[in-house]
């Protein structure tokens, strides 16, 4: 359902935004790349007192690489839905309003997985309005903060127990993490939410749009080609599946058969 979002969700008229919590960054010296003056390379001390943690609060809108972000010390349901609830409240008042009788895919029915029910039954759903992608935490599933998505029109989408690879605030945080921390050694927690808000601010000024596939995603499918099907099911396996006391296992046509 996520990779169909990503794909359909902008062209049926449904902004899709992902939401993560990066981090935490502590305040110690970070190895990479940056400019220094011919013959002065950068010293870094070999001890040094850790100065503390930052995270990093993100909205990313994929189709436009618009980013709302921001560095805070620590990321308690007390800080995320406030500020949550902020962002997403500015950002729906951006969106253009919902239509009176909404299209094929501009309705409730038309996002849920498998014929299952919403995470949470609310009586007289307004017209959706946004589709929100974020990882399959405790907290992000707190009854209140899921009944105050829904009532505005938001869709929670989880990703997965080990499938943080579909939420794509993750491929942006690295890169705003890279920009803001590589080869620098911030002493304090207040210098890495500093830079990590500079290098957002800087990202804003020329954003780059994501799209959902490319090479990764050709490469997935040719690995799931190369794989054994199981009939009767979605499941596959890398090797043809031999049971029996010897285990013997012979091959016709292309098909296992167990002796």
């Amino acid at each position: 359902m996520i990779e169909h979002a990503y794909r359909v969700a902008e062209a049926l008229g449904l902004p899709l935004w992902c939401m993560d919590e990066a981090g935490p960054y502590q305040a110690i010296p970070y190895p990479g790349a940056f400019w220094r003056r011919e013959g002065r390379p950068a010293r870094r001390p070999h001890e040094y007192i850790r100065g503390g943690t930052a995270k990093l609060l993100t909205l990313f809108r994929p189709a436009t690489g618009e980013l709302r972000a921001t560095p805070v010390r620590s990321a308690p349901n007390a800080v995320l839905h406030p500020w949550l609830q902020r962002e997403l409240t500015a950002i729906l008042a951006t969106c253009p309003p919902p239509p009176g009788d909404p299209a094929p895919g501009q309705r409730w029915c038309d996002w849920q997985v498998a014929g299952r029910p919403l995470p949470l039954v609310v009586a007289n759903l307004p017209p959706l309005r946004l589709l929100l992608v974020w990882d399959n935490l405790a907290g992000h599933h707190t009854p209140s903060m899921v009944r105050w998505c829904l009532e505005r029109g938001i869709l929670p989408l989880y990703t997965p127990i080990a499938g943080s690879w579909l939420n794509m605030a993750e491929s942006v945080q690295r890169i705003i993490v890279r920009r803001a921390l590589d080869g620098q050694h911030p002493e304090t927690a207040d210098q890495v939410m500093t830079w990590l808000a500079a290098a957002v601010q800087g990202w804003n000024l020329a954003p780059t749009p994501f799209v959902w596939g490319g090479k990764r995603a050709a490469r997935r499918q040719r690995a799931r080609e190369r794989r054994h099907g199981l009939g009767g099911s979605g499941a596959v396996t890398h090797q043809p599946v031999c049971r029996g006391r010897l285990g013997a296992c012979q091959r016709h046509n292309g098909y296992a058969h167990v002796t």
